[in-house]
């Protein structure tokens, strides 16, 4: 392997990871400290278990704010996963993200850190399959599963110059790379 692949992979590892510590704390730790999730006089005293298993019966009350970060905040594992599994189909990946959102759900209540919700699950999963099908499309578009990985590795560095580019090569800092 060479160095550059080395150091991609450190760093697709690395925004991974980054990825899910902003998931644990947007899903836990935003409502309560790390500490305050094991202790008991919380859990016991202060907070109740709320669940919600019948779906789309929050939808309706339209909540922009939860709704869209239920939906948005999964987005990056469906572009991730496909990176790192062998199988790359899709049903595959949504079971995954299926089995995350589920967890999250079964965590949230055991912790009593938010409301445990079936359509947080459906627009998480929705998200996730936005992300699968992003990661398929970039396949489709460029080609090369490495470049695919490339652009998705490199995405957040991207920078778009502020004034019209010199040449046609410096439109965007990823088309050096791919």
């Amino acid at each position: 392997m060479k160095k550059q692949e080395r150091m991609e992979k450190v760093f697709l590892y690395g925004v991974f990871v980054c990825y899910i510590f902003l998931l644990l704390k947007i899903l836990f730790l935003s409502r309560v400290p790390f500490f305050g999730l094991f202790d008991s006089q919380r859990t016991l005293y202060n907070y109740t278990r709320s669940i919600n298993l019948i779906p789309f019966q929050n939808l309706l009350a339209f909540d922009f704010r939860h709704e869209v970060g239920n939906f948005v905040m999964f987005i990056p594992l469906g572009l991730f996963l496909p990176l790192f599994k062998k199988d790359k189909r899709v049903l595959s990946n949504l079971l995954m993200i299926f089995a995350v959102s589920v967890s999250a759900e079964i965590m949230q209540w055991v912790f009593r850190v938010g409301a445990s919700d079936i359509d947080d699950v459906i627009l998480n999963c929705l998200g996730g399959l936005v992300g699968v099908f992003g990661y398929k499309a970039l396949l489709v578009l460029l080609r090369n599963e490495k470049k695919a990985r490339t652009a998705i590795t490199r995405a957040p560095l991207t920078t778009y110059p502020k004034s019209k580019p010199a040449s046609s090569k410096q439109k965007f800092i990823t088309i050096k790379y791919l």
